[in-house]
């Protein structure tokens, strides 16, 4: 079930949420029991199959967590930590075989020149998030950070589905509190409307904007995968126009699943902070998919040593962070070289604020600042190349024309308004148009990047402007902005008129491109 479905809009929000509260009246527990089994519903209905797989690695995570607690207790530092390596080793097996088993046989088969076989493995949506998730809980546990353990309460931590099918990664701390917050079991109407606020211009986001970008790519990386070359003008729309709906595609479901949780009463934390206008790598992740960064670095990064063993060690825990965090994407090689361009990145971006500080250079002024964000796009840009395309050859092709090397080539409209205008000009210049390539429509495009990126630089993000009410638990990372929202008819109207836009496009619902990671 897709948030951007008129399924889940209609019928299964209202009735989750009526029962919610509707039971709350009768006691916690029976409320606690309701969201659980409306999480797992909401799950099974992509695939019932998969329904046992997730209760059997809640089961069993939560086992394991109570068995490092209790050995804890008795002061068993050495079966604690036993414990916890089986369990993490049992959570990366089952990530490993689902996601990664297929990768792994076809590589073998081709180093080794044998043809083994396996049947074709479906990979259960979500699995990597709710594995992350309880790892975090294991490794939180083992440190004696985790406080409560009622079962009810941890199955709706992990199956909670504002966050279950593409984040953000949760703390059980973060959560727990909460769930046993008797407020949070009361209707609340300020927060009912900010969440639905949220809600729909995430919906929005998804709708109008993301998968309006949507139709650029896929023809463009398809033709550069059967052989085509792309030229500057069809390979740069090709890399920008993915770069923004990605974008809006993860930030609008960031949105929604801050807005569907604020509705229960349950804050998450901060996952999108308009990354695109980082002035470095090194702010890029700390606004991009915040939560799995936060993962990455609290259980990765700091346990290989972190920074504490000099330059070099720290570029090279940061070089195999990033590597394991591309493959965490998927399993293919364009997603390894895409986590290592952005640990070579990083590693550079860190090299450079040393050499600066040596230096005694100071951050420079607001044109610094702009060609510093200009420039870490582009960055970004070129290693989302990578991460769209099907291979190397076709990103190396997609490449190859961003940097001019498959030659110019314009719009047919903009070709024509050209050869009216300055025909001695363009005499004697082979037209190499969009059409026959990638039959895309390149005046279309470039109206929707255009607005995209005034979108993405101009404007303050949703959770900017709601600031003021705390939608997300990590508001400080949030900063000011005169666009601020509040209780006025005319946000409510303006709310009203997105959420009618959106609905008139749902007839082509796509899932979320997160949801295949």
């Amino acid at each position: 079930m897709l948030f951007n479905s008129y399924t889940f809009i209609f019928i299964f929000l209202p009735v989750v949420l009526l029962g919610f509260f509707w039971l709350a009246r009768s006691g916690q527990t029976l409320a606690t029991a309701w969201l659980a089994f409306a999480s797992l519903f909401f799950y099974g209905y992509w695939n019932p199959a998969y329904v046992g797989l997730l209760l059997l690695s809640i089961v069993a995570n939560y086992t394991f967590g109570t068995w490092i607690a209790k050995a804890g207790v008795r002061h068993e530092r050495a079966t604690q930590k036993r414990v916890l390596v089986v369990a993490i080793a049992a959570n990366l097996l089952l990530l490993a075989y689902f996601k990664y088993a297929n990768f792994f046989v076809s590589n073998l088969n081709e180093v080794a020149g044998t043809a083994w076989e396996v049947n074709k493995i479906i990979l259960p949506l979500g699995i990597s998030f709710f594995t992350f998730t309880q790892i975090a809980f294991l490794v939180d546990t083992w440190r004696g950070e985790v406080k409560e353990y009622n079962f009810a309460h941890y199955l709706l931590f992990v199956t909670y589905f504002p966050h279950l099918i593409a984040g953000p990664v949760l703390h059980h701390k973060e959560m727990m509190p909460q769930f046993a917050r008797p407020a949070t079991f009361k209707f609340h109407g300020e927060n009912f409307a900010l969440g639905l606020t949220i809600f729909v211009l995430g919906l929005a986001k998804k709708v109008l904007l993301a998968d309006s970008l949507a139709e650029f790519p896929g023809p463009i990386f398809a033709a550069a995968s059967a052989g085509g070359a792309p030229s500057v003008f069809e390979a740069w729309i090709g890399a920008l126009s993915y770069a923004l709906q990605l974008y809006f595609d993860f930030s609008g479901y960031s949105d929604m699943a801050i807005g569907l949780s604020l509705m229960f009463n349950v804050r998450l934390p901060l996952n999108f902070n308009s990354p695109y206008r980082a002035a470095s790598i090194i702010d890029f992740w700390r606004r991009w998919h915040m939560t799995l960064s936060r993962f990455l670095r609290d259980y990765l990064y700091i346990p290989l040593g972190g920074n504490r063993r000099g330059p070099a060690r720290r570029h090279l825990n940061m070089m195999v962070t990033m590597l394991l965090g591309g493959l965490w994407h998927g399993a293919g090689w364009t997603f390894v070289v895409w986590g290592g361009l952005h640990g070579l990145y990083l590693a550079i971006n860190h090299s450079w604020r040393a050499l600066r500080g040596k230096l005694g250079l100071g951050e420079g002024g607001g044109l610094v600042r702009i060609l510093s964000v200009l420039l870490t796009f582009l960055a970004v840009v070129v290693a989302w190349v990578f991460f769209r395309a099907e291979n190397f050859a076709s990103a190396l092709s997609i490449l190859a024309g961003m940097a001019g090397q498959n030659g110019l080539s314009l719009s047919e409209s903009a070709w024509y308004s050209l050869h009216e205008s300055h025909p001695d000009w363009l005499a004697g210049v082979a037209m190499n148009g969009l059409a026959p390539l990638s039959k895309v429509n390149g005046d279309r495009a470039l109206i929707l990047i255009l607005l995209g990126l005034m979108i993405v630089w101009l404007l303050p993000n949703v959770q900017q402007m709601m600031r003021g009410f705390r939608p997300v638990l990590d508001g400080e990372a949030l900063t000011e902005t005169r666009l601020r929202w509040r209780f006025h008819p005319v946000y409510a109207w303006l709310t009203a008129l997105a959420f009618v836009l959106s609905l008139s496009f749902l007839s082509r619902v796509r899932d979320f491109l997160y949801f295949q990671f």
